[in-house]
């Protein structure tokens, strides 16, 4: 590795006192091509390094620390720490070549490469250059330079036998004398500080950490452990991203479940029967709950103040409404009816009305639907063997003969709809181009699924052995929820949701509701208040602590938080010395 010669004097013990130095003029040792581990200084002071004996890993620390500092504006407590350690932030050269590729001197920074090629192997140093030239040769281009351009492509770029494909699409840039359509044909943000800075950044991937660290360190590991204590943390159900400024350092991050939908916050009592479905809207404005009373009872949810209120009811199936499902832009909604149901019912939900009615045979059984990536098409299906694709007027499209559907999903951006059948399998249909592929295979009924929001997982609630939970991707089971009974005797529906889809809930016949993290295979809550079966859960996607749950109790219930929910922090094992904000944390008999 390479390093500045560097002339280091030495200075005797006073008395046999190492801390009391004096210079001998006589004596200095000449410290050449010496390398430089970990951004060590090779100066006087690297003596006392040894005395106290700081590992590698203490090093870095301290520059991590020093850069943290000077970022600050702290340069002189930076370079007291550098100083009094013995270590260099950054070896000397880099700091040249950072000051030179901001000023856009590109002849000298090709110098500065140059002198750092022993630092770097063959391949990576002609990467460098590629990425340098290719700056310069555009700033050149921006500022009308087509000649000297056109001389950097073929003397400087062009022989360096790197990213033929790049290099093809080069020459075509200079044919371009509108600004902005260079950039975007080019992938480039022009010439300036945030183009060279990000070009800073690529080289530095390129050089050891010894030699240049990449900038603000110290914030990406903060922000990094953040992360993986959120991601350890079993009732963080907040979507907004990491942030430093959010959440304190000083103490580990721990949410409390009263954070959490734990508590009942309305019980809706307007059907007269047994209620089996519930799904909120996408857009987290609306909630739809199907009961056997024949309705579906359309819920306005307040943003605000999360309130559930009466919005109107829809009449439909005269056996009960058993699988709604909304379209991705909320304009329409599908109601499906019980087994002996033949129709199915497509409403617009701006006005209430009946937008139109599927209808094929009489000897029919539709029980599920579900809606196209493009919300342009709709499939809906039963055990009886048929399998229906309808356009959004309830015309049938085309029929695929032989299924016997048990449920339905769609993944985000397919062609393709997933079908749960008879035969305990999932499998994919395209009715396009008539194709089917096998995606999972279970050993026992399967009685619902529902995929999550990115497409990614496949939740599975199964006959006498709980909720699975597959990754469709890999084609590979990854949990198996434990608690929730589902004995086969009633319908049960489980639902994602939280934030990010962390969270599986699911309906169970002991009237309660279970909740897990997605990562633990057992319940992080159970949900009581249900006198009955509870016969399916939604989560609010636009609200991360809002649930509902419907039984057959004939009620709703809204599910959230407790009341002066605030983030809270383990500092202390026992989490009851969290005290809640909203008492008084010393009691009558004290005071």
């Amino acid at each position: 590795m390479h390093s500045d010669a560097l002339t280091t004097k030495t200075k005797p013990t006073n008395n046999g006192d190492s801390n009391h130095m004096k210079e001998h003029p006589s004596t200095s040792v000449v410290l050449k091509n010496t390398n430089i581990a970990n951004g060590d200084s090779c100066d006087a002071t690297s003596k006392h390094l040894v005395k106290r004996g700081l590992s590698a890993t203490d090093k870095e620390i301290i520059r991590i620390v020093g850069q943290q500092l000077q970022e600050m504006g702290l340069i002189k407590a930076s370079e007291t720490l550098m100083s009094e350690s013995g270590c260099k932030l950054e070896h000397s050269i880099t700091t040249r070549l950072r000051e030179q590729i901001m000023d856009g001197d590109w002849g000298k920074v090709i110098g500065t490469l140059e002198e750092m090629r022993p630092l770097v192997k063959h391949q990576r140093y002609i990467q460098m250059l590629f990425l340098v030239l290719q700056q310069k040769y555009l700033e050149l281009i921006e500022d009308s330079q087509f000649v000297d351009a056109l001389l950097c492509l073929r003397s400087e770029i062009q022989p360096l036998k790197i990213y033929i494909s790049r290099v093809h699409q080069l020459p075509s840039f200079l044919m371009i004398t509108n600004r902005e359509e260079l950039l975007k044909t080019a992938n480039w943000c022009g010439k300036g500080t945030r183009s060279r800075t990000k070009l800073l950044e690529k080289l530095q991937s390129y050089l050891p950490m010894s030699v240049m660290m990449p900038p603000s360190r110290l914030r990406t590991l903060l922000t990094q452990a953040l992360e993986y204590q959120q991601s350890k943390c079993l009732f963080h159900n907040l979507d907004e991203p990491s942030s430093l400024g959010s959440y304190t350092l000083l103490l580990d991050h721990v949410c409390h479940r009263r954070n959490f939908p734990v508590v009942t916050k309305q019980i809706l009592t307007q059907h007269t029967n047994e209620v089996w479905f519930c799904q909120f809207s996408n857009n987290g404005k609306m909630l739809a709950t199907g009961s056997k009373d024949s309705s579906i009872i359309i819920w306005n949810v307040n943003q605000a103040t999360h309130e559930v209120t009466y919005l109107r009811t829809l009449h439909c199936h005269s056996s009960g409404v058993g699988y709604v499902s909304w379209s991705h832009d909320d304009k329409y909604i599908i109601a499906c009816g019980a087994e002996e149901s033949h129709e199915v019912y497509i409403f617009d939900t701006q006005n209430g009305e009946l937008h139109a009615k599927m209808s094929h045979s009489p000897d029919d059984s539709l029980v599920c639907c579900c809606w196209s990536s493009d919300d342009s098409r709709f499939v809906a299906g039963g055990l009886k063997g048929q399998f229906y694709e309808c356009d959004v007027d309830g015309n049938i499209l085309q029929t695929w003969e032989g299924v016997r559907v048990q449920a339905l999903g769609c993944r985000p951006d397919s062609q393709s709809y997933l079908a749960a059948d008879s035969q305990y399998r999932v499998r994919s249909y395209n009715f396009d181009d008539e194709t089917e592929e096998n995606i999972i295979k279970e050993d026992n009924p399967i009685m619902s699924m529902t995929v999550s929001a990115d497409g990614r997982y496949l939740l599975v609630n199964l006959v006498n052995q709980g909720i699975h939970l597959w990754d469709l991707d890999d084609k590979v089971r990854l949990r198996k929820f434990q608690g929730a009974v589902q004995g086969g005797s009633y319908q049960i529906y489980s639902a994602f949701g939280g934030a990010s889809d962390l969270y599986v809930a699911s309906g169970s016949e002991d009237g309660k509701v279970y909740i897990w993290h997605r990562s633990r295979e057992e319940p992080v809550e159970v949900l009581r208040g249900h006198q009955k079966v509870v016969n399916c859960v939604s989560w609010n996607k636009a609200i991360p602590s809002m649930l509902a749950s419907v039984s057959d109790d004939y009620t709703v219930r809204i599910w959230g938080p407790q009341e002066h929910c605030e983030m809270s922090y383990k500092d202390d094992e026992d989490d009851d010395y969290i005290k809640d904000d909203s008492k008084s944390s010393i009691g009558e008999e004290e005071v």
